[in-house]
């Protein structure tokens, strides 16, 4: 596969110096856009995903608020949030941070959360529990208000199962919501570990992008996912790249998690010890000088589908290192083949 080299985007360097973890080479100065499907917007390759923002413990607003910031001074315009982050707390920090860069193109990209709050998706739930036609259209006007806007560029829904394709209300929202002027674009986050079970609706016509788990382990969507986005025109946004934190490197078998932190359940000590076992063997893998999320983050975005990355950001030191990956050579040819050897297709129940 050819190497996939996107445009850049020069901002204004900041004043701050650069982590010194990341050498000589950190420039703050580009960010790579990419096309954001049939939409043709121009995003930054690296994106915002905000779930730790509000989603999980240890959130602290001040911070997230300054790292939302210098994102916005490095060249990121893609902000991933939900309504399920914190009951739209997620959301307001987005609509604060909109509000302080008025002037600056920032896209908002938003979630439904199911009505029946089940994750993920089952398909023999009726859809009817999940994503009725009112609710879509309510949770899409709340989320505006949440968000201070008028339309929001990119409402998603927050799960799917391909065996409600044929149901009649959810293309309708899609459809009324973009009339009205309430969104942009209309999309799907996809089930962890089932990126074939959204291939019918992207058929429809009316979904404009597709979320799904893709890193260096989870590299199933390259079977079947990203080539029929590729022909329908449907953008990709790449979540998860760190594994929920197994691939940045930092995390022991010894590590636990806050009581109510889904993390527990993602990773049980048994599953924990397997994942640090797969991301020892990734080490050798690294630069010399470099580091292991931007390996990760690298690999994503060596593949001309992915639209963007969302990597969770809440400090301004985690910005300033994901963001760095766009302004780095693209993966050669032979790294990326000896990453590809890495492809874990687990049989874990989805948490």
């Amino acid at each position: 596969m050819a190497i996939f080299v996107p445009e850049r985007k020069r901002v204004i360097p900041d004043t701050l110096d650069p982590p010194a973890a990341m050498g000589p080479s950190f420039n703050m100065s580009d960010m790579r856009l990419r096309t954001f499907g049939r939409l043709g917007w121009r995003v930054s390759e690296v994106g915002y995903g905000m779930w730790g923002m509000a989603g999980w413990t240890g959130s602290d607003d001040a911070q997230s608020a300054e790292a939302l910031d210098r994102a916005v001074e490095l060249g990121c315009n893609f902000f991933d949030t939900a309504f399920a982050y914190g009951d739209g707390r997620s959301e307001r920090l987005l609509r604060d941070a909109l509000a302080r860069h008025r002037g600056t193109r920032m896209y908002a990209a938003t979630k439904v959360p199911p009505k029946n709050r089940r994750w993920p998706a089952r398909a023999e739930t009726p859809i009817a529990e999940v994503f009725p036609y009112d609710y879509i259209v309510q949770m899409t006007h709340e989320s505006r208000r949440n968000l201070g806007l008028e339309r929001i560029d990119l409402q998603q829904l927050h799960v799917w199962s391909d065996a409600w394709v044929e149901d009649d209300g959810w293309k309708r929202a899609a459809e009324d919501l973009k009339k009205e002027g309430a969104i942009e674009g209309f999309g799907i986050s996809v089930n962890r570990w089932e990126p074939a079970n959204v291939l019918a609706a992207l058929e429809t016509g009316l979904v404009d992008s597709v979320q799904v788990v893709y890193n260096v382990f989870d590299q199933a969507p390259e079977d079947a996912l990203f080539p029929a986005c590729q022909r329908l025109g449907v953008a990709v946004i790449a979540r998860v790249p760190f594994d929920e934190g197994s691939l940045t490197g930092g995390m022991t078998v010894n590590d636990t998690w806050p009581e109510g932190d889904w993390r527990n359940l993602y990773f049980t000590p048994d599953k924990l010890k397997k994942t640090l076992e797969r991301v020892d063997r990734l080490r050798p893998l690294v630069p010399a000088g470099g580091s292991l999320p931007d390996l990760a983050l690298r690999f994503i975005l060596h593949h001309p589908a992915v639209s963007t990355t969302i990597p969770g950001m809440r400090r301004v030191h985690h910005v300033e290192a994901n963001l760095a990956a766009s302004d780095t050579p693209p993966l050669s040819a032979e790294k990326v083949a000896a990453l590809r050897a890495h492809r874990w297709d687990r049989d874990w129940p989805i948490p």
